[in-house]
Order: C-alpha cells, then sequence, then structure tokens
C-alpha cells in the first residue's frame, strides 16, 4: 500500500460530509415520504406500493450494489478509484431524483410503471454514488482516530439533511403547492436536487485518496466474495445494517401516519402553539397553519437536535471504550425509548415528544460509528488477506442498508393494508387501523434493534483489535 499523511484538514472533513449531506437530502425523502407519496399523494394501492417498493429494492439490493462495488474497485483514474463516480453520477442522480416524485397524468397502469421505472433508476443511480462515496471513507485515512472524526462530520451533515427532511420538508411542501402536495413535492425536489449536485461536486473536488493498493495486488471477483463468506465481522455487520434499516425506514415512514391518524389534534395544538409562537416572533414561520404538519416537524426537530448532540459524544466514547461496546450499548438505550410509544395515550403529547428527544440523543451516539465499523472491517479483511477490497465490502453494507430500507417502507404499506388503513388522509380509519400506526413507531421497529444489540456479542473486533489492526497496517505500509 502507498501511504500519505494520514491527518486530514477540516476543509477536507466538510468537503467529504457534503457528500452524504447530498445523498441524504434523497435516502430521508425515501425512508419518510415513498410509502406516503406513493398511497397518498401519487395515489396507488397500498398492496401495488408495497409490492413495487419491495420488488425493487431487493433487485437493487442484491444487483446494484455488488455491481458497482466490484466495478469501483477495479476503477483505475487520475481521480482515484471512488471519487470519480460521485463526479460521474451526481447530475444524473439529481435529474432522477425529481422524476421519481414527480405525478404525472398517466391512468392507473401507467403509474404503475411509472413509479417502477423511475424507482428502479433512482436506487441504480443511489448505488452509483452513494457506494463509491462510502467506501472512500475507507481510503481517505488508515488512522482509526481521524476515521472516527470524518465520521462525526459526516453524521452531523446527515442530521443537518434529516432535519431539513423530516422537520421543514411536508410543511413547505404544502405552501409551495398552495395546498396541492402533488406540485409541492415536484417543486421541493427540484430544488433538492440542485443543491445536493453542487455538494456532490465539492466533495469530487475536496477529498483525496490516501491508501492505494499496491499495483501488484490483484484478486478476481470470486476470490474477493470468498474473503467475504469467511469475514465473519462482515457477516455481522451486513446483518446488523440491514435490521438498523428495517427500523429506520419502518419508524420514519410511520410517523406522518401516527400523526395524522392517532395524536389528538387539540391536545397537540395547545401544546406547540406556544413554541410556534415563540418561532413566528424571530421570524420562523415555515410551519403555517396546519397543527398536524407543525406537530410532524416540531416532532422530529426535537429528536434530531438532540441527536446532533449525542453524535458529539460519539467519537470521544468510541476513541475511549471501542466502536463496538458503545454502539450496542446506546442501541440498546434508545430502543427502551422506542417502545414506550407502545404505552403512550393518544393525548400524550408532552411525553411522545420527551420519547422522541431521548430516543434521539441516545440513538445519535451509535450513528457514526456504524459506518466507521464497516471501514474497520474492510482493515481487517486487508489484515487477514493481504489484500484491500475495500468497494465490495461496503457493496455488501449498501445490500444491508437497500435491504433494510426496502423492508422498513414495504411492512409500512403492508402492515397499514392488513390493519385495514384506507388511504388519504380525509378518509376517517377504524380503531383497528389507529392501531396499526401506532404498533408501526413501537414495537414493530424495536424489534430489529434488539436483535442487533445481541448480534454485537458475536462482533470480535473490540479496542484491543482496533489499535493491533491499525498498528500492524501501519508497518506493513510503510
Amino acid at each position: 500500500m502507498t501511504s500519505y499523511s494520514q491527518k486530514l484538514s477540516i476543509r477536507e472533513k466538510v468537503g467529504y460530509s457534503l457528500g452524504d449531506l447530498a445523498a441524504n437530502l434523497v435516502f430521508q425523502t425515501l425512508m419518510t415520504y415513498l410509502a406516503y407519496f406513493y398511497t397518498d399523494i401519487y395515489g396507488l394501492e397500498a398492496n401495488d406500493a408495497t409490492a413495487i417498493m419491495f420488488t425493487v429494492g431487493t433487485i437493487a439490493a442484491f444487483g446494484f450494489n455488488p455491481i458497482v462495488g466490484a466495478i469501483a474497485d477495479r476503477t483505475n483514474s487520475k481521480w482515484g478509484k471512488f471519487r470519480p463516480w460521485i463526479l460521474w453520477t451526481a447530475i444524473p442522480l439529481g435529474i432522477i431524483s425529481v422524476l421519481a416524485f414527480s405525478t404525472p397524468n398517466f391512468d392507473y397502469q401507467g403509474k404503475v410503471i411509472y413509479a417502477v421505472i423511475t424507482y428502479t433508476l433512482l436506487l441504480l443511480l443511489y448505488a452509483g454514488s452513494n457506494l463509491p462515496y462510502s467506501a472512500l471513507s475507507g481510503v481517505i485515512t488508515g488512522d482509526m482516530k481521524e476515521r472516527n472524526s470524518i465520521s462525526s462530520y459526516r453524521f452531523v451533515a446527515v442530521m443537518f439533511a434529516q432535519f431539513f427532511v423530516q422537520v421543514f420538508m411536508l410543511p413547505i411542501i404544502i405552501y409551495a403547492g398552495d395546498g396541492d402536495k402533488a406540485i409541492g413535492i415536484e417543486i421541493v425536489m427540484t430544488w433538492l436536487a440542485i443543491i445536493g449536485t453542487i455538494m456532490l461536486l465539492i466533495t469530487f473536488i475536496t477529498t483525496k485518496e490516501r491508501i492505494v493498493p499496491k499495483p501488484e495486488q490483484k484478486s478476481s471477483i470470486k476470490e474477493d466474495l470468498l474473503d467475504l463468506v469467511k469475514n465473519k465481522p462482515w457477516v455481522i455487520m451486513l446483518i446488523l445494517t440491514t435490521l438498523t434499516f428495517i427500523t429506520l425506514a419502518m419508524k420514519g415512514g410511520a410517523y406522518i401516519y401516527y400523526f395524522e391518524n392517532f395524536v389528538d389534534e387539540a391536545h397537540l395544538t395547545n401544546f406547540i402553539s406556544p413554541i410556534l409562537d415563540f418561532l413566528s416572533s424571530i421570524g420562523i414561520n415555515f410551519f403555517g397553519n396546519d397543527p398536524i404538519s407543525a406537530g410532524f416537524g416540531l416532532f422530529n426537530a426535537g429528536g434530531i437536535i438532540f441527536m446532533i448532540f449525542g453524535i458529539g459524544l460519539s467519537k470521544n466514547l468510541a476513541d475511549k471504550y471501542g466502536k463496538r461496546n458503545v454502539f450496542g450499548f446506546f442501541l440498546f438505550i434508545s430502543t427502551l425509548f422506542i417502545i414506550l410509544f407502545n404505552f403512550l395515550d393518544k393525548t400524550s403529547v408532552q411525553l411522545m415528544f420527551a420519547a422522541q428527544i431521548l430516543h434521539g440523543f441516545f440513538y445519535g451516539i451509535t450513528i457514526p460509528l456504524l459506518w466507521a465499523m464497516i471501514a474497520d472491517v474492510a482493515d481487517y479483511s486487508e489484515w487477514k488477506n493481504n489484500r484491500r477490497a475495500t468497494a465490495i465490502i461496503f457493496s455488501a453494507m449498501m445490500v444491508g442498508l437497500k435491504l433494510g430500507l426496502t423492508i422498513g417502507s414495504s411492512l409500512v404499506a403492508k402492515i397499514l393494508s392488513v390493519y385495514g388503513y384506507i388511504p388519504g388522509s380525509e378518509n376517517v380509519q377504524t380503531e383497528f387501523a389507529i392501531q396499526g400506526t401506532k404498533l408501526l413507531i413501537s414495537i414493530y421497529p424495536a424489534i430489529p434493534f434488539l436483535i442487533g444489540v445481541s448480534l454485537l456479542f458475536f462482533y470480535e473486533i473490540n479496542k484491543k483489535m482496533e489499535l493491533q489492526i491499525e498498528s500492524d497496517l501501519k508497518a506493513r505500509r510503510n
């Protein structure tokens, strides 16, 4: 391996983090609004929405990601292996992001076909951009502390994207479309596409690949895959990533149904009115006069703000106790506050917001560690096999991400269908359907998190092994 200085400038850390901000303007929109867009804006039946999200998402997870990973690992250009992919896909990803959330005036069958085509292209281009971007974190530096640091920068940026999408996006959609959500979401996605494209180009310009495989290192795709199968930490991280994103997609996609159908509007209005008055007094008027969309936005805002505080603690805790231990402990604590929602009455608005804030804080500590642990798995593979295949390891994790997103988003639509939910916020739902929306943000999403915590007892890269791998690889590269 060729090795340069492993210390990173703030400019490079910020530049790298903008790539994830751009990606999450797309990803958070998919996770938060895709099921709602298909059922309540685009007009698809819940079962058809489920079929599209599950089928296309599964094909993308198992088809697109391994192919992109294998090709990226074998890309050789003057810009490196992974940076050129960020450049090549920036503009096409922006264009398809707009088209995927457009509502052309087709008949019902035409709408289904259009949704399949645009969602497929969106997931293909997202893989082509975000997988090399994620793999880039494994070759920017081999210094574990710098890797923890860049992960913290990266996921503060993620939180900004999540904050916008989950807090402001619904009120802005309603405002931009003058009450027409179909027009509003097209306008908002157009601006997000432009901003995201610029950010990806900045990431390409400001970053550098420092860990470069030796020219004589060659391996076939078969050898790379065999290395993965024998890599126990990789197998665990694949399953853990899948479980994590099942939970995130499930509860993230269900919150809007929860607010529209379960939360008591009168109690919500009384609780948020002083907050909205204060925000209005300082010139923040994004939320309009709709208490449901305003409450939904403020609810998400509380969780995300405290997630950012949690992210700020993550690096020091990981440096001291190791990524595995910190991730597992705080994932478990955060899950307890998800379960708490099952015991809250529809009028317990203050407790809902408190539970969301505490869940956000404790989960925030884990956020940077997942991807830093995957980069550690790439180091572990090189340490064991004396070959580095960064992108294919990250591609497997992207399989987990996409599969988790697919399963979680599909479960939202499917469970609502099972509980008899009728698409359209103007419809009155049965008590059984309303109970389904409550379970979708409490018991159901808690299960994958708890399974993930138990898996970490079998993950062998602890603090001691992290230091040993880092030391041994530094010696080899020098």
